[in-house]
C-alpha cells in the first residue's frame, strides 16, 4: 500500500510528466494497434480465400461408376481431406452456364459435352498450406483413373506467402515499436527519480532497501503503461470507427487482442522502469 501511495502520489506531483509520457506510450501503440486491425482483416480476407482452396481431380471418360467410388475412397482415407464431391459432365456443363453467363450462345450451340467429369476434394483446415495440397494433387494424379488434377499451385504460394509477410510483418513492427514505447518510460522514470534523488538518498541513509525504494518506481511505470495502453486502444478505435463509416468496413480485432496491448503497456512499463531504477540505484 506504501509502495502504490508513493506511485499515486508521484503521479500527481508531476501530471504533465506522466500525461505527456502516457501520450507518447500510447502513440508508439497506437501505431501497432492500427496495423493490427489491418493484419487481422487481411488475415480474415485470407481465411475466407483459404476455405476455397481444394483439390480437382478430372477422371477419365471411360471410367466406370464403381471406379470412381473406389477413387473417392482412396481420398477420403488421407487424413488432409475432408470430403469429396463428384461432379458430372452435365454437372459441370450446367455450372458453367451459370458462372458464365456471357457465353450462353457458344454453350447452347454444343452438340457434345466436352467438359470432363470430375472429384472436388475439400481438404481439413490446417492442411491447405502448399506442402498439403501439393501432396493430395501428387497422390490424386497418380491415380490410373485420373486424367489430370487441378488446384492452381502458384496461387496456393502466393496465399501462403502472403500470411507469413503478414505474421513477420506485425511481429517486427510490434517489437519496434514496443521498444519505442519501454525506451519513453524509462525515461520518463530516470526524470522522475532524478527529480527525487535527495529523497531517495534520505532513504538509503535511514536502511530502506533497493527493494523498498524501487517498488513505488516501478507501479508508476506500470501505471503509466496501462494508461497508454488504454489510450492506444481508444484511439485505435476511433481510426477503426473513421474507417468503417467513411471509406469501407472493417472487422474489429478480438477483446484479448485489446486486452493483450494494454497489459503489454503496463508491462513494458513496468520493465523499463525496473530497468531505470536499477540503473540509477548503481550509479547512487
Amino acid at each position: 500500500m506504501y509502495a502504490l501511495r508513493e506511485a499515486i502520489a508521484a503521479i500527481r506531483r508531476a501530471p504533465l510528466l506522466t500525461i505527456l509520457s502516457a501520450a507518447m506510450v500510447a502513440l508508439a501503440l497506437f501505431v501497432v494497434g492500427v496495423f493490427g486491425v489491418v493484419t487481422y482483416n487481411l488475415h480474415q480476407a485470407l481465411t475466407q480465400i483459404e476455405e476455397r482452396v481444394e483439390v480437382v481431380a478430372y477422371v477419365r471418360d471411360d471410367v466406370l461408376e464403381d471406379q470412381v467410388r473406389e477413387l473417392e475412397g482412396v481420398l477420403l482415407e488421407l487424413e488432409e481431406v475432408r470430403a469429396v464431391r463428384f461432379v458430372s459432365r452435365e454437372d459441370a456443363l450446367l455450372t458453367a452456364r451459370e458462372t458464365l453467363g456471357e457465353f450462353e450462345d457458344l454453350f447452347s450451340g454444343l452438340q457434345v459435352n466436352p467438359l470432363p467429369a470430375s472429384l472436388e476434394v475439400e481438404l481439413q483446415p490446417g492442411f491447405r498450406n502448399p506442402e498439403a495440397v501439393a501432396r493430395v494433387a501428387g497422390l490424386a494424379r497418380r491415380h490410373p483413373n485420373v486424367e489430370d488434377v487441378a488446384y492452381g499451385g502458384d496461387w496456393v504460394d502466393r496465399l501462403h506467402l502472403l500470411r507469413q509477410v503478414g505474421a513477420i510483418g506485425t511481429a517486427i513492427l510490434g517489437m519496434a515499436f514496443s521498444l519505442v514505447a519501454a525506451l519513453i518510460i524509462a525515461t520518463a522514470v530516470r526524470i522522475a527519480i532524478f527529480a527525487r534523488r535527495d529523497e531517495i538518498q534520505v532513504m538509503r541513509l535511514v536502511g530502506a532497501t533497493n527493494g523498498f525504494i524501487r517498488r513505488p518506481f516501478l507501479l508508476e511505470g506500470f501505471l503509466t503503461g496501462i494508461a497508454g495502453g488504454l489510450l492506444a486502444a481508444g484511439l485505435t478505435y476511433s481510426a477503426y470507427l473513421v474507417v468503417y463509416r467513411l471509406v469501407f468496413p472493417l472487422d474489429w480485432i478480438p477483446m484479448e487482442w485489446i486486452a493483450g496491448g494494454v497489459i503489454a503497456g503496463g508491462a513494458f512499463g513496468l520493465l523499463a522502469s525496473a530497468v531505470a531504477v536499477r540503473r540509477y540505484l548503481r550509479e547512487v
